[in-house]
This record gives C-alpha cells, sequence and structure tokens, in this order.
C-alpha cells in the first residue's frame, strides 16, 4: 500500500483546460506526483460525437493506467458527460470527473436566475440535464454555448479581442437577465477569467468549480489511503498527441517554465 502511495495521479482533457484543474490539485497536494494528458490532436470535443470521446478517453486511461496512476480525473466537462459512465464500469480504478456547479448556484442565487457557460457536449451530457432537474428546477437557467472560446485558449489568445468580442456576445444577454451566478462549465474557461470578470464586472458571482474536483480528489485519495504523505518534491510529466505550444505556453503563464511536454 505504501508503494501505491506515491504512484501518480492521472489528469486529461481534450486539451490545456484541465491544467484549471491541475493547478488546484497542485496547490491541495504539493506532494502528489501528476502525469496529465491533453489530448490536442483532437481538440475541442465540444461537438464531437459521444462514442467518439469515448474511445478517445479509453486510449487515454489505458495509458495513464500503464502509468500507474492511481486515481484519473477527467479534467474535461464534455469528457465527463459523454464517458465517465463507460469508464466507471469498465475500469478498476476511481474517477474524479466535472460536474457542472448548478447547485451551489442555484442554492445560491437570490434572483433564481443562473447562467451557464459551457460546450454543446456538456449541455446534451446526463449529468448536466440531471443536475439541473435535481436543483434548479425552480430556477431560470440560461444556457449558452462558448462556440470558439476553447480553440481561443488552445491558440494562446486568451487576451485577444476576438476572445472579448465572443465573451461579450455571450455573457451580457445573462447579465441583461439579471442572472446572479455565472458557472463556468468548461475547464478551458477559467483561463479567461480576466476578461469575464471585467464583462461581469460584479454583477454575478463567476462559479469555477476547480477547486471542488481537487477537494473531491483528495477526498477520495485520504478515504483509500492512497496521499502521498512523504515530503519528496512532486514530479509533473506532461503528454500530448498534438502541437505542445499551447501546453508549454500555459504553463509558463502558471508560472511552471521548465516543465516538458512530451508528444504521444
Amino acid at each position: 500500500m505504501q508503494l501505491a502511495n506515491k504512484h501518480p495521479i492521472g489528469i486529461f482533457d481534450s486539451g490545456v483546460g484541465g491544467l484549471s484543474v491541475w493547478k488546484e490539485i497542485v496547490k491541495l497536494l504539493p506532494n502528489e506526483d501528476i502525469i496529465y494528458y491533453a489530448d490536442t490532436g483532437n481538440c475541442p470535443y465540444g461537438k464531437k460525437l459521444q462514442q467518439e470521446i469515448i474511445s478517445f478517453s479509453e486510449k487515454i486511461v489505458d495509458f495513464l493506467i500503464a502509468k500507474n496512476c492511481k486515481l484519473i480525473i477527467v479534467a474535461c466537462n464534455t469528457a465527463t458527460a459523454s464517458a465517465i459512465e463507460h469508464l466507471r464500469a469498465k475500469y478498476n480504478i476511481k474517477f474524479v470527473g466535472m460536474e457542472p456547479a448548478v447547485k451551489p448556484a442555484a442554492l445560491n442565487s437570490i434572483t433564481g436566475k443562473i447562467g451557464v457557460l459551457a460546450t454543446l457536449g456538456t449541455f446534451r451530457g446526463k449529468l448536466f440535464n440531471e443536475t439541473s432537474k435535481q436543483y434548479a428546477n425552480d430556477k431560470d437557467v440560461h444556457i449558452q454555448i462558448g462556440h470558439g472560446l476553447v480553440n481561443a485558449v488552445e491558440n494562446g489568445l486568451i487576451k485577444s479581442k476576438e476572445t472579448e468580442k465572443l465573451l461579450q456576445k455571450y455573457l451580457q444577454p445573462m447579465l441583461d437577465s439579471n442572472v446572479d451566478q455565472i458557472v463556468l462549465g468548461c475547464t478551458h474557461y477559467p483561463f479567461l477569467i480576466d476578461i469575464i470578470t471585467q464583462i461581469v464586472n460584479g454583477k454575478a458571482k463567476i462559479i469555477d468549480p476547480s477547486f471542488a474536483v481537487a477537494k473531491q480528489a483528495e477526498n477520495l485519495l485520504n478515504k483509500d489511503n492512497l496521499l502521498n504523505l512523504s515530503d519528496n518534491i512532486a514530479n509533473y510529466k506532461f503528454y500530448s498527441t498534438g502541437d505542445n505550444k499551447s501546453l508549454i505556453t500555459v504553463l509558463e503563464q502558471l508560472a511552471y517554465n521548465d516543465l516538458s511536454v512530451e508528444i504521444v
């Protein structure tokens, strides 16, 4: 068991978005080794068919299990929506997925109106619809597909005028409708937080579920006695199926300048 404790945590996403979860894991669990897998060769997942996403996810999970990962975080809302039930049924390893934070948004809303910005794949998923029905059935939920936002993050256009125009287009109708909670339903979107905050201008609370996902990972590892309690310096490895420039760029923005990315 002690050996298993030192095995890495696996994290995967369609691209760099899952690094928003990775950075929370790093802060919360600084002793844990982490393997991050970015399927940039197939990014974005948002409009892809469910079976296609399941196939991508199986390949990635096989890779992470071969690397002795003790827990796998599906740091992609679309992959969670499309594949996590299948993955949990097929593999003998615990998974943590991304759940659109509709529950806290609904519970904390005063106006009774909440906004959700996510991908088409997330909105199609059973998880979003079941969560909305259970916790926000009496709320006015304004949904918006973030067309082009994943590509903006992947291509390093985080602070571009084009990205700002897209966000203004997507968020302003929510604000005009008096939403007081805005859920970021894609792990790429927290990297746009500066522009989002500027547009929202304090009119609504912005909900990023990344920390809650990291906390759930900690809880599962603790429950199974798999937390790495050593004081060794953590080791981080990154793999990409496509161009590694976006991964390296975002890591540098997070002040990790000496981490390499291997193409697989």
